[in-house]
Formats: C-alpha cells, structure tokens, sequence
C-alpha cells in the first residue's frame, strides 16, 4: 500500500481551467480538492468501546446524529448511516489510520474498507453557492434546513454524491464518483454561467 497522493487520479485535472473560469471573485468558485484518504467504517454507535477506539485511532469523534460531520483539524468523520461512517483523513496518513483502526477496533463486530479511490471531492464556495448547488440539486439547502456540519446523500444532477457543507459562507464539499466527476462538475459550471458572473482574471 502506497501513500503516494501523486499516484491517485484526478479526474478533473483537465477541467482545472474552466472551473476557476466560471467563478467570479467575492460571489462563488468551483475547484478539485486534493486528495484525501477516505476510509468507510462500520460498527455499533451504541458500543462505547467502539466510539472510543474510533476516535483514538482515526484522530476524530464519531458524528453522535444523523446526517452530521465531525472535523478536527484537516480530519473529518461523516454520517451515512445508523452504523456507517465515511473517514477522510490525510492522505500522507491513509496507511497508518488503517492500521490504527484495525488494531484499535481488535475483534470487535466491525469493519474498516480504504475507499480512497471510491470518490473525488469537489468545492463549491461563496456567497452564491447555495444558489448555484440548488439548480442541480434536490435538497433543501435553505440555511433552516441545511447548515454548517451538516451532509446528505442525495443526486446531483442525476448522479449519486455526497453533499457536506462545511462553514457559513457556504462552502460545500460534493464527494462524487470518478466517472460521474465531469458530468457533475458540469452541473454548477452551468449554472454559474446563468448567473452572468465575472471569469477570475489570470
């Protein structure tokens, strides 16, 4: 196993150019993030014992509702399902944290899958992002319904993907597969030219 993020693919690295094109400074911008590692992890929420070997292996605390994410520092922990959980941590440390959790969790009934090539990560920020994600977007993202540590599976423009928001600006991290990353991307690209905004100057 190699923790090697120059042997990941990024599947929108050609796409680099027109997506920081279609933003407009102070009003909304698109971009790929880096890679990261992405580690799904299944257990029983309601085992103490598991929460906490989570949470000192993996460097973050397990979201205690539905739908919530937990952060500590550049590591995350999302809410999928009532014994599901995505963990992104850095990729500089993607073995290490596997190792970690396997060994913390021991014989405990639970599992520890890297998923690290299972989806890429986008973001949408600026004051207009919430605008732009509604076109393709089901979910009300109205700040009542949808906030900061908030995420959803859900379809984005007709593609399975994973929706955090992630502060107040808002800022939405879209965590979508490989071969749906184009088409997806070409959603709020789309929606950014009807709202007429500015390209950022080079």
């Amino acid at each position: 196993m190699t923790d090697r993020m120059d042997l990941i693919r990024r599947p929108l690295a050609d796409r680099a150019g027109a997506m920081k094109a279609a933003g407009a400074p102070g009003e909304v911008g698109l971009r790929e993030l880096a890679p990261c590692a992405q580690i799904d992890l299944r257990g029983d929420a309601a085992d103490a014992g598991f929460v906490a070997a989570v949470r000192s292996a993996a460097g973050v605390a397990l979201p205690a509702e539905p739908n919530r994410v937990e952060t500590a520092g550049e590591r995350a922990a999302l809410w999928l399902s009532p014994d599901e959980w995505l963990l992104l941590v850095p990729f500089a440390e993607r073995t290490a944290t596997l190792e970690k959790l396997r060994r913390e969790l021991g014989d405990r009934h639970a599992s520890v899958t890297d998923v690290s090539a299972n989806r890429t990560i986008l973001e949408l920020a600026g004051p207009k992002a919430r605008e732009v994600l509604a076109k393709g977007c089901g979910l009300d993202l109205h700040p009542r319904s949808f906030g900061p540590g908030d995420c959803a599976q859900t379809l984005l423009a007709r593609s399975q993907a994973l929706i955090w928001q992630s502060d107040e600006t808002p800022t939405y991290r879209l965590l979508v597969r490989p071969s749906f990353a184009a088409h997806v991307a070409d959603c709020p690209v789309g929606a950014l030219a009807e709202y007429a905004l500015s390209p950022i100057p080079r």
